[in-house]
C-alpha cells in the first residue's frame, strides 16, 4: 500500500462519525489501563519508528498479510486477484501498491496465507464486542483506544469514548500526540486516562527515529496537564535511541517538570518484526537486540528518587 501524507486522511466534519478503520480488537488485556480492557486498534498513524510493535497500524488503508508457510500452492488467490496485484513464480509475489481491496484476496486463500490488516467498522460494532467484556471490568476495567493513533481519526475518537462513558465504561487513550491539538481536545471530557509518549527531548533525535516533528507532542502534552486529564507518560526504551542515563534522566526531568506524576519505561521488544515480514516490509531495527524487564529496575528505582516520579516498567 502507499504511505500517503498522514495529514491527507485527517477526518473533517462531513466525513461519518460512526465508522472507522480498525487493525484489531483485543480482548482481556491486563495492560494499557487499569483492569481488564478492550483494546481497540485504530489504523493510521502520522509517525514510522523503527520500533513499532504494530507496523500494520502505520498506514490508513487496509492492507494485505503474507505468510508463505502457509500457501498450499492453490492460487486461489491468482484466480481472484484484478490485473496487476498479483504474479507467480513458484509461490505469490504481490505487488502491494497496486492491491486495492486486500480482503478480496485474503476472503480467497483457503489456508488463511493472506489475510488482510485492517476493516472498517462502526462505534456499534466495536461497542458490541466491549459489552461482552463487561462482566470482567468491574470498577476499573474498560476500553482502550490504541493503534496507530486513535487522534487522526478524531470523530470517531470521540464518538467511541463519548458512547462508551454513556454506557459507564472506563475509557483510556493511547497516543503518540504528533497531530494537531484540534484533534485530540474534542475526546478529552469522555476520557479518564491518557497515556502519553515521551519518545526523546532532543528534536533531530526525535525527528529522524520517527519522521516526525516533536513541537506538537511537547506542546500537546503540556495542555494535557493543563487540562487536568489524569496523564502518564510513556517512554520506549529503545537502545542506540535514548536508553542511555543521560537521554533517560532528560526525559525524566522533562516529565517531572511539566507537572506528570507518572512515567513508565517500555522496554524495547521485537514483536514487530515478524509483522513487518508479513507487510513484505525490512524491520528497520532488525538486529537490535530486545530489552529484558529486569534490566531497568535499577534505571527505574533511580530516577524515581531524583525526579520524585512514580516510575514503573511496562504496561
Amino acid at each position: 500500500m502507499r504511505d500517503h501524507d498522514w495529514k491527507d486522511h485527517l477526518q473533517t466534519d462531513s466525513d461519518p462519525i460512526d465508522l472507522a478503520m480498525v487493525f484489531n480488537i483485543q480482548r482481556f488485556s491486563l495492560h494499557d489501563g487499569e483492569g481488564v480492557r478492550t483494546l481497540v486498534f485504530f489504523k493510521g498513524c502520522p509517525l514510522r519508528c523503527g520500533w513499532c510493535a504494530n507496523p500494520e497500524g502505520q498506514n490508513f488503508e487496509s492492507e494485505l498479510f503474507y505468510d508463505n508457510r502457509k500457501c498450499i500452492g492453490c492460487r486461489s488467490c491468482m484466480a481472484a486477484a484484478r490485473k496487476g496485484e498479483l504474479e507467480w513464480d513458484d509461490g505469490i509475489r504481490i505487488r502491494r501498491d497496486n492491491v486495492r481491496h486486500p480482503e478480496r484476496l485474503a476472503r480467497a486463500c483457503p489456508s488463511e496465507a493472506l489475510t488482510a490488516a485492517g476493516e472498517e467498522k462502526t462505534i456499534e460494532t466495536i461497542l458490541a464486542v466491549a459489552e461482552r467484556d463487561r462482566v470482567f471490568y468491574r470498577d476499573s476495567g474498560g476500553i482502550t483506544l490504541s493503534g496507530g493513533e486513535p487522534f487522526v481519526q478524531p470523530r470517531l475518537a470521540k464518538g467511541l469514548a463519548a458512547e462508551a462513558k454513556r454506557r459507564d465504561m472506563g475509557t483510556a487513550v493511547e497516543t503518540c500526540l504528533a497531530i494537531p491539538w484540534r484533534n485530540v481536545e474534542p475526546s478529552l471530557p469522555f476520557l479518564d486516562k491518557v497515556y502519553a509518549d515521551v519518545k526523546h527531548v532532543d528534536a533531530e533525535k526525535y525527528a529522524t527515529a520517527t519522521g516526525g516533528d516533536q513541537t506538537l507532542p511537547r506542546n500537546n502534552i503540556r495542555r494535557l496537564v493543563e487540562s487536568g486529564i489524569p496523564t502518564t507518560a510513556r517512554t520506549p526504551v529503545v537502545p542506540g535511541f535514548n536508553a542511555s542515563p543521560e537521554e533517560l534522566d532528560a526525559i525524566a526531568g522533562f516529565v517531572a517538570g511539566i507537572g506528570i506524576g507518572e512515567l513508565r519505561l517500555m522496554p524495547y521488544h521485537k514483536y514487530g518484526e515478524e509483522k513487518y515480514r508479513l507487510l513484505g516490509r525490512i524491520p528497520p531495527l532488525a538486529g537490535t537486540p530486545a530489552s529484558r524487564p529486569e534490566d531497568l529496575t535499577e534505571t527505574a528505582e533511580d530516577l524515581a528518587k531524583r525526579f520524585g516520579l512514580r516510575v514503573g516498567i511496562g504496561g
